[in-house]
């Protein structure tokens, strides 16, 4: 039986680091005082995984329950009590899917969109504290790189279905 790494060659010294800061980046930014204080930045009353619908509902809405659901890797129930919630508030409402009349979509309402404009803008502020010594091109050069990492992470779960 071969372990990963002698499967592929031994792992980079610099994966191993990638690794491990993804790995605290990731801890981090899920604590629950994180959200917390995101919230109080935002003035919004949201949990977390309010937030991430809002946030996938923002970046390519309208959206299938089903969908949305395979897109943040989670049981189609969970994401309908998010969306319901969502709806009770005002931040999003369920419109006819257009290639399929008798589906429906769900899409974040103008309020929905001013409200994942306070959490972007309260992210990125945090972001920007964070990263304040950085220069002009380190920031660039990260977010060039992060981005590639991201699409090199998607492309490889999907070679993997």
């Amino acid at each position: 039986m071969s372990t990963p790494s002698s499967a592929a060659g031994e792992v980079s010294p610099d994966v191993i680091m990638i690794e491990r800061a993804l790995t605290r980046a990731t801890y981090l930014s899920g604590r629950a005082r994180q959200h917390e204080r995101l919230m109080a930045l935002s003035g919004l009353p949201l949990d977390r995984a309010a937030v991430a619908v809002l946030r996938q509902l923002a970046e390519s809405e309208p959206l299938r329950l089903g969908e949305l659901a395979a897109r943040l890797s989670v049981e189609a129930s969970h994401v309908t009590r998010q969306v319901q919630h969502l709806e009770r508030v005002g931040y999003a409402s369920r419109v006819p899917d257009p290639d399929d009349r008798r589906a429906q979509q769900v899409r974040l309402t103008s309020a929905g969109e001013e409200a994942f404009a306070r959490v972007r803008e309260a992210s990125a502020r945090g972001i920007q504290v964070a990263l304040a010594d950085w220069s002009p091109e380190e920031l660039r050069q990260l977010a060039s790189l992060v981005h590639r990492m991201v699409d090199d992470f998607i492309g490889r779960a999907e070679a993997e279905l």
